[in-house]
């Protein structure tokens, strides 16, 4: 039981960080009809950053200036560089965008070097939220922190008694991202703002009429993407690492992501990456052979010494999500929650 509640929250925790990641580049998209290939970029530069204001001010303090530089950034790209291209269409604004991506990089490595740096969580956030402990003979139950030794060792040698921690950092990220799932939501459709950012896409002559500045709009729209890819670098860095791969290791999934919900749709962005972290997650801890799962399902496959299904699901864990987004596009290429096809 510990075991499947541990994977559950693991994989909450990083369908959530997607989420983060895949909720600014829905936003750009739905937005302004750009598909931002630099976003996972955005995420990196966004944990350097803070990695470099945390040695100054401390962590707190990088926590909302990281996304803030990360935004005015974004915001400064498309005004000088994206916006011009804007009018010839969305393979020049791939190009670009795909051209900022490596620019980045190559920024990254000069200034930070190639190998990962030290970016610790605060004091705060350092230890685990809650442990479970499971007892042969009590059974599941929760501790607020760490638990101690006395509650994880038994006396008795036929009781049996497993704690299993969960880190405070991946707690502190599922309700960072909760929260900006709210947030956006409220944005978007309760509030004057949202009105005018959907309209400026469909209706752009209407904004203008009635005296707002479209690329303007759009320029913001950028910039708060931008900045939410930032903030998730923040968490994501801290909590993971920080290193010049941490963009291309999150770059293709949350184009999956984004795929899969619904090209343009925040309620898609969010299922998809629930689905695709649970599922990579699950898949990782398996470790049984392909041919262990077909046999039990009165599946008949010739050949059992073939290397193929000898391959645990683990191991083949990186590509569920990608088989995933085929099976989308082939039965329902809209995706999950989407508006648009393809």
């Amino acid at each position: 039981m510990e075991f499947f509640t541990i994977s559950m929250l693991n994989g909450l925790s990083y369908g959530l960080l997607l989420f983060m990641l895949s909720s600014g580049l829905t936003l750009i998209f739905s937005m302004m009809g750009v598909l931002n290939f630099a976003h996972a970029s955005f995420y990196m530069i966004g944990a350097y950053i803070a990695y470099s204001i945390s040695k100054i001010t401390g962590f707190w303090p990088a926590l909302v200036i990281a996304p803030i530089v990360v935004g005015l950034l974004g915001a400064v790209f498309e005004r000088l560089c994206l916006r011009r291209v804007h009018k010839f269409g969305h393979v020049p604004e791939l190009l670009i965008t795909f051209g900022l991506s490596f620019v980045i990089i190559e920024l990254v490595l000069l200034i930070w070097g190639r190998t990962a740096v030290e970016f610790p969580p605060p004091e705060l956030l350092r230890g685990p939220a809650f442990t479970l402990i499971n007892s042969s003979l009590t059974g599941l139950h929760v501790v607020a922190g760490a638990a101690p030794a006395a509650m994880c060792t038994s006396a008795d040698a036929a009781v049996r008694v497993v704690c299993s921690p969960f880190p405070a950092t991946r707690g502190f990220m599922m309700l960072v991202a909760l929260a900006m799932l709210v947030a956006l939501w409220l944005l978007l459709t309760r509030t004057r703002i949202g009105l005018v950012i959907q309209s400026a896409l469909t209706h752009p002559e209407m904004v203008e009429s009635l005296g707002h500045n479209v690329p303007r709009v759009f320029m913001l729209v950028f910039g708060a993407g931008a900045a939410l890819a930032g903030l998730a670098g923040v968490i994501g860095g801290m909590t993971f690492v920080t290193e010049p791969a941490m963009a291309l290791t999150v770059g293709v999934v949350i184009f999956v992501v984004v795929v899969v919900g619904g090209m343009g749709s925040l309620a898609g962005a969010f299922v998809a990456s629930l689905l695709i972290g649970i599922l990579q997650t699950f898949a990782v801890a398996l470790d049984y052979s392909v041919l262990n799962v077909l046999q039990p399902l009165g599946i008949s496959v010739g050949g059992s010494d073939n290397s193929l299904l000898k391959l645990t699901i683990s191991q083949v864990a990186p590509i569920l999500p990608y088989l995933l987004l085929v099976l989308i596009l082939i039965f329902r290429p809209k995706g999950l929650l989407g508006t648009r096809e393809g």
